[in-house]
Order: structure tokens, then C-alpha cells, then sequence
């Protein structure tokens, strides 16, 4: 995957932020030059990545926000705005998973999911469309390999991403004839504080269910995903529009 193109001056917002994916997404454009808004709910880690991008000389608004109300989502991209005076890329990492039988899963859990994985990327990406439209600027959805096969125990989570990546090529074709760009990329598994949701499954797992999902090359690296991300955020990207990029190390293959 190539590097992302020269992105002095410009600007990009990045949630889950706080570590992770988010984290090494929002690093890999603040090496671009982009000034960088970080959200997340964790503030502590915001302030940890906040501190890695600063020995980067860009600048980084620090925003603890909880995405799961659509008030939240406006305000983040509104004081991004004020900050930097612009926006050129929106990339929406953060994501979070339930592991349940779907006859256990609780409404909390269910609505949970659906608020932070798809209803935040949508409200994000409408406060924002103005801004990125007056900048030719981007949007980069994170999904995920649960976009394109069912996972046992994880209803509302492949639910979710398999939305947000018909999400992205709906929004793609609505903004076909727009000076913006707007793309997905898909990881496989990745070590991340994801990973601490597989502590949690259910005790009475069939097992057999899960050993499609092993990842027979290993797990995806953090660092190639964030690259990735941030490639497609930036101008050199220029010929990606309504894409979903996989990068899961095979294991969507067959």
C-alpha cells in the first residue's frame, strides 16, 4: 500500500482515537502533515496519542466524545472546523463488538453496536460533507472482513459493518458528480484493545463455528491498516471512489 501524499496544512478528523487502529491512524497522517482532531470516549489515551502526534511538529485538538448521540457527532466536526479552519478527511475507525448468542444479546448491546458502528459513521459524515466538499477532501470508513461473511456470535457486529460498507458506496454514488471522495477499508483481525471483547464470548461456544475465522497467515498489522487509512484519505487516492479495501491477510479469499 502506498504512503499517504503530502497533507501539510490540511486536516482530518479521526475517531477512536484513543488507541489502536484509531491511534496509528490518526499518527500516520499527522506524518503526512495533517493537523489532526482526535476523538474518542477514553480521554486519557486521547492525551497519550495527542502527545505522539505533537513530536510530529502538527498540531492536534483533543475532543473525549461520545459518538453514540448525533449531537455529539456535530459538535466534534464544528469544533474541528473552528480549529483548523477546514477539513479534508473524515476517517471513521472507532468501532465496538459484543460477542453473545443472538438469542442473549440485550437491547443495550444491540443499540450500543448500531449507534457507535453505523449511526455515528452516518452523522459524522453529514456534519461534515459541507466542509470536505469546499476542500475536494475525503471520507474513509473502517469496516471490517465481518462485512462480507457471517460470524458466529457477532450478529449485531457483521450487521453493522456490512451496513457501513453499503453505506459508503450509497454515499458514493449520491456524491458521484462532487469534488469528494468516499471509501472503505475492511482489516481482518487485528491486535488491538479489540481483542479483550474475545474474553468475553459466550462459555457454551461451539468451537467448530469459530475456526473459520482463524486467520491461517496471522493477524493483520496495526500499523499496515493505519497506512492504508490514511492513504486513502489523502489526494493520492485520487482514483478511489465507492471502494471497499480489504486487508485481512487472506482470510476473506474463500
Amino acid at each position: 500500500m502506498q504512503q499517504a501524499s503530502d497533507m501539510s496544512g490540511k486536516a482530518a478528523l479521526v475517531t477512536g482515537a484513543a488507541s489502536g487502529l484509531g491511534r496509528g491512524t490518526a499518527i500516520a497522517l499527522a506524518k503526512a502533515g495533517a493537523n489532526v482532531c482526535v476523538v474518542d470516549l477514553n480521554e486519557d489515551g486521547l492525551k497519550e496519542t495527542a502527545a505522539a502526534i505533537a513530536e510530529l511538529g502538527v498540531e492536534c485538538l483533543v475532543r473525549p466524545a461520545d459518538l453514540s448521540k448525533k449531537e455529539n457527532c456535530d459538535a466534534v466536526v464544528a469544533e474541528s472546523v473552528e480549529k483548523f479552519g477546514r477539513l479534508d478527511a473524515l476517517c471513521n475507525v472507532a468501532g465496538v463488538i459484543f460477542f453473545n448468542h443472538s438469542t442473549d444479546m440485550t437491547q443495550v448491546q444491540w443499540d450500543t453496536t448500531m449507534a457507535v458502528n453505523l449511526s455515528a459513521p452516518f452523522f459524522l459524515s453529514q456534519a461534515a460533507i459541507p466542509h470536505l466538499l469546499e476542500q475536494n477532501g475525503a471520507i474513509v470508513n473502517v469496516t471490517s472482513s465481518a462485512s462480507f461473511m457471517g460470524e458466529a456470535y457477532a450478529a449485531a457486529y457483521c450487521a453493522t459493518k456490512a451496513g457501513l460498507t453499503n453505506l459508503t458506496k450509497a454515499m458514493a454514488m449520491e456524491y458521484m458528480h462532487k469534488p469528494i471522495r468516499i471509501n472503505a477499508v475492511a482489516p481482518g483481525g487485528m491486535v488491538t484493545n479489540i481483542v479483550s471483547s474475545f474474553m468475553n464470548m459466550p462459555q457454551d461456544l461451539d468451537h467448530s463455528l469459530m475456526a473459520r475465522f482463524k486467520p491461517l497467515r496471522g493477524t493483520v498489522e496495526v500499523e499496515d491498516v493505519a497506512n492504508a487509512v490514511a492513504f486513502m484519505a489523502s489526494d493520492a487516492a485520487r482514483g478511489y471512489h465507492g471502494n471497499c479495501i480489504s486487508i485481512d491477510n487472506g482470510i476473506t479469499a474463500g
